[in-house]
């Protein structure tokens, strides 16, 4: 009984980590986000973010709006768990900031840059002001605290 149990939790695991199941003509609905998150390589970094080759020694940010960049990778489960909060953020405070996103494993020149060791790692990019590093799975109103006063300077 105790095996069972175990190769049903198995089998349940794998499901879940690779999201594929036996179709069953089934379809559901999604609410629809207009507004995505934007993928940055490191040339779309360097125009958008900051030119850290033209300027090493400091942080300058190039945008005309405040910043948040969630450094990820497709494999982390946290990663898959946060992506979809950040969407609906994104539409949330469309217009007043970006929501950009760094895949670590493609841009490990970025991620090395930020000394990205833990992910998911989100970077606040507020205007005029240095970023600020956080690390983890925040949970949406955690991210809507910190975009209002860090990112938006915004208080309650």
């Amino acid at each position: 009984m105790k095996k069972l149990l175990f190769i049903l939790l198995m089998a349940g695991l794998a499901i879940a980590c690779t999201g594929q199941t036996k179709s069953d003509n089934t379809k559901t609905t999604k609410k629809e986000v207009k507004v995505k998150t934007i993928e940055l390589n490191k040339i779309d970094f360097l125009e958008k973010v900051a030119n850290y080759e033209a300027n090493p020694q400091e942080f300058n940010y190039l945008g005309d709006k405040p910043a948040l960049i969630d450094f990820y990778a497709d494999w982390c489960g946290p990663c898959k768990a946060i992506a979809p909060v950040l969407e609906e953020l994104a539409a949330e405070y469309d217009g007043e900031i970006y929501i950009y996103k760094i895949n670590t494993e493609e841009q490990q020149e970025l991620a090395a840059l930020f000394g990205i060791r833990s992910i998911p790692s989100l970077l606040f990019v507020p205007m005029g002001e240095q970023p600020q590093m956080a690390q983890g799975a925040l949970p949406k109103a955690t991210l809507k605290e910190a975009i209002n006063k860090v990112l938006l300077k915004k208080e309650d």
